[in-house]
Formats: structure tokens, sequence, C-alpha cells
């Protein structure tokens, strides 16, 4: 019997998660739509048929979200004895026009759905993930500029063993539960100081270019979609010269202040490092 499902089981956080619990010698299974080690289990959150092997035994649950299929995941929650679910949701559903964001609107369904049912839910929404600075690992390899629409723009970028962290403490701590933290990391930076910053953990100095929307749309079309990537630039514009709001979620939760910018260059930087960095 595993007491915890952990979804979306080949991301960063599930597997930081999955990491702190397994250190507890806590029951778990990890779950994901393409099981890619012995163990995890099978379970695609946008296909309910999935759902009951999943869930079988599981008193919380760990959810990455997706919209979905959401209802038909509550029903079968609530069918199978959970009485915890914790979302991984996004602090994008605190905008005025969340309801109509690409990159909040699928977030603000499921959080709605688990909030109307009789699940107990936490929900951790984070602000901007530090893991988003790995996009830069393809031309930093390449040795060419990367390219910026807003290179003054801030977000606050968290590391994901401090998500993971927040999301162990409220599933093994009954009174942090049931109730909402924006989590944060340590600084409000732009753009141009994360690429900084990078550099240092890498021993380079890293080049970027300005470019223009349509540029920058054009060199992501097939990647991410267009609706998404308007809506980002859109986020970025908004938050250009404009440094973010901090919270102290992450230490409430775990104890101590997130981890810096610097700790998370330095815990990745092997993945921006290529031939161009060893010439």
């Amino acid at each position: 019997m595993s007491d915890i499902l952990v979804t979306g089981g080949r991301g960063a956080i599930a597997r930081a998660l999955s990491s702190l619990l397994t250190a507890r010698g806590l029951p778990h299974r990890l779950a994901s739509r393409e099981p890619d080690k012995p163990g995890t289990v099978h379970c695609d959150l946008s296909d309910p048929a999935t759902f009951p092997a999943a869930l079988a035994g599981v008193r919380s649950v760990f959810l990455y979200a997706e919209a979905s299929a959401i209802d038909a995941f509550v029903k079968e929650a609530v069918r199978a004895g959970v009485e915890h679910v914790v979302l991984l949701s996004s602090s994008s559903v605190l905008d005025a026009d969340a309801e109509q964001s690409p990159l909040a609107a699928g977030h603000l369904a499921v959080e709605r759905a688990l909030l109307a049912s009789p699940l107990r839910t936490t929900l951790l929404r984070p602000g901007s993930f530090a893991n988003n600075a790995l996009a830069w690992a393809w031309s930093l390899k390449s040795g060419r500029p990367v390219h910026l629409p807003y290179p003054g723009s801030y977000c606050d970028p968290v590391h994901e063993a401090d998500v993971a962290e927040s999301a162990f403490a409220v599933l093994t701590d009954p009174s942090l539960g049931g109730r909402a933290y924006t989590l944060t990391g340590s600084q409000s930076l732009t753009f141009a100081a994360q690429l900084a910053i990078v550099g240092e953990a890498v021993g380079r100095s890293i080049p970027f270019e300005p470019v223009s929307r349509e540029q920058w749309k054009a060199e992501v079309d097939g990647y991410i979609p267009g609706p998404y990537a308007e809506a980002l630039l859109d986020f970025w514009a908004a938050t250009d010269g404009l440094p973010v709001s901090l919270t102290d979620a992450v230490e409430q939760l775990t104890g101590h202040a997130p981890r810096t910018f610097a700790t998370w260059s330095a815990d990745h930087a092997d993945a921006f490092r290529g031939e161009a960095s060893r010439a």
C-alpha cells in the first residue's frame, strides 16, 4: 500500500519530492504519463482510464495541474478514499485576467475543481521556476547570444528543491495543509541579471541580444503554441523594469530561506556547458 501518490514522475520537482519521501521511509508511488523507471506507475492526468490503478490505496496526492480530466480525477480520488491533495499550481491564478490567460486558466480550473470537492486541498503557487533558465542552454552550448525580448523583465526564480521541500512539508505535517502558499525565490531578478549569474557559475560571460516580440515568437514557433507565447510576452512586458514581490512561504514551510539563483546555477552548471565553453 502506498499512502502518497506523486504525479508528474518525470519532472524535477516530483523526483526531488520522491527522494525526500524515500529518505524518510514514507511509502509512496511515483506516477507518470510515460513511466521511465522501475516502480513508476502509469497515470496520464488527461486519461481517466489510468486513474483507478494509480489511486488505489492512496491517501494523499501531489498533483500536477492538468485541467482536461480534473473532474474525473476528483471523482476517482474521492471514490478511492483520498483525503488530501497538494496541487502544484501557479501564482498566475492571482492575476486579474487569470480566466482569460493561457498561462493561468488551466491552473485556475484545477484549483476550483479541487476546492469544490470534499478533498482537503493545499495549493502551492510558485511564481517563476528557476528551471525555466534551462531554455537558454542551447544558445550557450552553441556559443550564440541568448535572445531576450525583455532583458529587463523581472521574475522570482524558485529552486525546484525548495518547491519539493515545501510539498514534503505540507504532505507530512497536517497542520500546514488546507491553505494556499505563494512560493518565490529569494530574489527578484531581471533576465539579464540571471544570465550574468549563470555566467559566473559556468566561468564565462554569457552574451544576450535584445530582440523584438515578433522575432522571438518566430524563433519559438513549433515549440511554444502561439497563444502561450503571446501570454508570456505580455507577462514579461508587464514586469519589464518592475521588481516582483517576494514571500516568506518557502521559509515558513521548510524552515530555511529560499535557495538563491546562484545556488541553482551552480547546481545546474553542467547543463549549460558545451564545446563552446571548453574552447
